[in-house]
């Protein structure tokens, strides 16, 4: 019986830095021992750290028998073709989000997942975020009565350590558009955790920042199934910005507010606490990535059911797209 995963990287690039902080001395019964990324310093250097074996490429790595489960954090345009690779070399795979750039590439690898019998997860950390979920758990409690609305903002200027060496983010045919489709799932994942799904979506887009060919300016109204609506906004500048929430949910008794990213708190407002308490914890979104991939070793290793499964994920991949639609047609669409 396996007691520990053999676990691949496959892109040694700013992300990974993300997941491997996370899985050192955070997340049990796993190993990394295979680093692979077309760039040998990079691969050599997470080797090195992880006591894995640097590979120049997927193949040479499933060809050495290196892993049972890979990470796969590449381009987007590259992920159909390397989760299909690796779920058909009997590999469990946690993909970063998006899934893939459009629903059809998508729901191929939906099937493949399925077929496969081995554990498909789409890595959206903010399921695990911790201010996420202690909001969550405030709203269950009925801290702030019945939801009314909210707004959510991601808003950030541009860091150059999310481009060096990954000009692919700058290309709307690699991303398959911009902020809205990267990045922005990020603020859709909590809302939905919150409010439930979003049934429809009026928006337009915006492309200030000139290095970017995709969107790097979104305004939207989203609805959800219950009636209720929200405000979702996105904004990458190369500009100087003031500081600003990323999250704001008004109940009838009261409202939440949660700091802006990468890590701000979260900040409880209501009739008990009229000038605001603030929670205590360990915050920030470095944090959602221990729970994340905690999350994908149980579901390897005891069949424990993931937090969001691959199918419910794709989800924001849908408000994306309809964003997009809406930004050309003028009009509300349906999600």
């Amino acid at each position: 019986m396996t007691t520990e995963v053999r676990l691949a990287l496959l892109g040694c690039g700013a992300i990974a830095r993300y997941h491997l902080d996370a899985i050192k001395g955070h997340v049990s019964r796993v190993s990394v021992t295979a680093c692979i990324d077309a760039d040998a310093t990079r691969a050599s250097a997470y080797a090195a750290e992880t006591g894995g074996t640097a590979f120049a490429s997927l193949d040479d790595a499933i060809s050495a028998d290196a892993f049972d489960a890979i990470s796969i954090m590449l381009p987007h345009d590259l992920h159909e073709s390397t989760t299909l690779k690796c779920l058909a070399a009997g590999k469990h795979v946690m993909l970063e989000k998006p899934m893939a750039p459009t629903l059809e590439a998508s729901a191929r690898i939906l099937d493949a997942a399925r077929a496969s019998g081995r554990v498909f997860m789409l890595a959206e950390n903010a399921q695990y975020w911790p201010e996420v979920v202690a909001a969550l758990n405030l709203i269950r409690e009925g801290e702030i009565g019945d939801l009314v609305t909210g707004r959510a903002a991601f808003v950030s200027e541009y860091n150059p350590y999310w481009f060096t060496g990954q000009a692919w983010r700058l290309s709307q045919a690699r991303t398959g558009g911009g902020i809205t489709i990267d990045g922005g799932s990020h603020w859709v994942r909590p809302m939905r955790m919150w409010f439930g799904n979003i049934t429809r979506v009026v928006g337009v887009v915006g492309y200030p920042m000139e290095e970017m060919q995709g969107d790097s300016l979104m305004r939207s109204l989203v609805q959800f199934e219950s009636g209720v609506y929200a405000s979702y906004d996105g904004l990458m500048v190369n500009t100087p910005l003031g500081p600003q929430e990323s999250w704001r949910i008004t109940g009838t008794d009261g409202e939440i507010v949660i700091g802006g990213f990468p890590g701000g708190g979260v900040t409880l407002y209501n009739r008990k606490h009229r000038g605001g308490r603030s929670l205590e914890g360990t915050w920030g979104y470095a944090m959602s990535f221990v729970g994340e991939n905690q999350d994908f070793i149980n579901a390897i290793l005891d069949g424990a059911p993931l937090a969001a499964g691959p199918e419910d994920s794709l989800q924001e991949l849908r408000v994306a797209h309809a964003i997009y639609r809406s930004a050309a047609s003028g009009a509300w669409e349906t999600v």
